[in-house]
């Protein structure tokens, strides 16, 4: 038993390491497409193609969305805390501020979502290994980032502002999104999808009339790439690590996009990483690791729902 707590363990942190590489590509996406593309026209279309994405993987699946007007308007209310306010907010940004300031200032989702869980819904065991994962993830990312990049903060302050209420929003997502623990994962990814769709493609119509837009290339490329890949299989990934590892430790994954796009960097920019950045990364696995690992010897093993 044990050891199969510790494999399907492993199993959830790859999980967690493929959602950090996703979405640590979000924000170079988001910034090569609204170089031409407007944020709620961006926006509105990376969810839209997502969600169908995810439709057709439901009735690949032979799955069916839920019927009742009940869930509906939770995943309605998951969609704006998840999608149309954060993602709208930080494309807004992300045209005045730098990708690496948006992904600093966001890395910060886990404090938001420790501090609501400690102080309003306690829903999840808050102990002093989490908040020393908290605590080690922030000073980690900082580390591989370097604190010259801190730098611009204050300088473009609504930006800024905009980006750590979208951090916020992604906390209260986190928790709210544990209420969908009796539906396979795909589900709620589909969902909220959809009906940030159906809030957003209206607002395009009527703010960006975007037939009169002249996208570029790039930019349509950045476009189907965040909406494939750092949407539709996010998302998919992050409803199932809300529900085996919870909403703190799926939000760890914040800290380790950082490093991962440091990496890319380094690997395919001929960036140089610093011996503060290599600390660095050893604080983020220890952080992540405090926030996911469970306590105890006797662990009981993780069974993923779908």
């Amino acid at each position: 038993m044990i050891a199969a707590a510790k494999t399907n363990i492993a199993c959830e942190l790859l999980l967690l390491l493929a959602l950090a590489t996703l979405w640590g590509a979000s924000y170079t996406f988001i910034k090569i497409g609204v170089e031409t593309i407007p944020p709620i026209t961006l926006i509105a279309a990376r969810t839209l193609i997502a969600g169908a994405i995810l439709l057709a993987v439901i009735g690949w699946r032979g799955l069916s969305l839920p019927r009742d007007a009940a869930t509906w308007r939770r995943l309605l209310f998951q969609a704006c805390l998840n999608s149309v306010l954060p993602f709208t907010l930080i494309a807004w940004a992300e045209r005045t501020i730098d990708a690496g300031v948006a992904a600093i200032l966001n890395s910060t989702t886990p404090i938001f979502a420790f501090l609501l869980t400690a102080l309003i819904t306690r829903h999840e065991a808050v102990t002093t290994r989490k908040f020393v994962g908290v605590v080690a993830g922030l000073t980690g990312t900082s580390l591989v980032i370097g604190l010259e990049a801190f730098r611009g903060i204050g300088d473009q302050l609504a930006a800024q502002i905009a980006v750590v209420i979208a951090t916020v929003c992604y906390a209260g997502a986190a928790i709210f999104g544990k209420g969908f623990k009796d539906l396979d994962p795909i589900i709620p990814a589909a969902g909220s999808l959809i009906s940030g769709a159906a809030l957003l493609v209206p607002a395009s119509l009527i703010v960006d009339q975007p037939w009169t837009l002249t996208p570029s290339a790039q930019s349509l490329t950045a476009l189907l790439g965040l909406s494939v890949f750092s949407t539709a299989l996010a998302f998919a990934i992050y409803f199932r690590l809300i529900q085996t590892l919870g909403s703190v430790g799926a939000t760890a994954q914040a800290y380790v996009r950082v490093p991962i796009g440091v990496a890319i960097g380094v690997l395919f920019l001929g960036e140089t990483l610093s011996a503060t950045a290599w600390l660095g990364l050893g604080c983020v696995i220890l952080g992540v690791a405090a926030m996911t690992m469970p306590a105890g010897r006797a662990v009981p093993a993780v069974v993923p729902k779908g």
